[in-house]
C-alpha cells in the first residue's frame, strides 16, 4: 500500500518529524491537534469550545487533504487540562459527529506543550466506509 504524508507547512513539523496527517489505503490517522495556527498563535485563548471548534475545523482540513471527510472519522481522542469542562467539549464533539457518531475518548492529562492549550485532539478515518444502521 502506498503512503501518504500530509503537511500544513508549521515548522513543528519538519523540526519534531511528523506529519499532520498520514494516509495509508483507506485508513486516515490524523496527528494530535492543537488550537495553534500556522504561524503558532493559539486560538481561543482560555475558551475550551472555541479550542475545540477550531481544532474539528483544523483535522476537517486535513483529512479533505487525504480525500477524506470528517463522516470517515471512526475514532477520536481527546485530551483535556481540565475534565470538569468535559460537557462544553462534549457539546463541541457533538456539533461536528452528532450523526456520525465514532467511538471516542475523553481523558484528563496534566499540561499540553503551549500552556494556553485547553485541549488537544487527533482522528483515525477509514474512507469509504458504508454506515450501516
Amino acid at each position: 500500500m502506498k503512503r501518504l504524508n500530509i503537511s500544513t507547512g508549521t515548522p513543528w513539523e519538519q523540526v519534531v518529524g511528523y506529519s499532520r496527517a498520514v494516509r495509508v489505503g483507506d485508513h486516515v490517522y490524523v496527528s494530535g491537534t492543537t488550537a495553534s495556527d500556522e504561524q503558532g498563535n493559539v486560538i481561543g485563548v482560555g475558551d475550551v469550545a472555541a479550542q475545540a471548534r477550531y481544532i474539528f475545523e483544523k483535522i476537517d482540513r486535513a483529512l479533505q487533504s487525504a480525500g477524506a471527510s470528517l463522516s470517515d472519522v471512526v475514532r477520536v481522542r481527546m485530551f483535556v487540562i481540565d475534565i470538569s469542562q468535559w460537557e462544553v467539549i462534549g457539546r463541541v464533539h457533538g456539533e461536528f459527529f452528532g450523526t456520525i457518531r465514532p467511538v471516542s475518548t475523553m481523558v484528563e492529562i496534566s499540561k499540553l506543550v503551549d500552556p494556553q492549550h485547553l485541549i488537544e485532539i487527533e482522528v483515525d478515518a477509514h474512507c469509504g466506509a458504508e454506515q450501516v444502521s
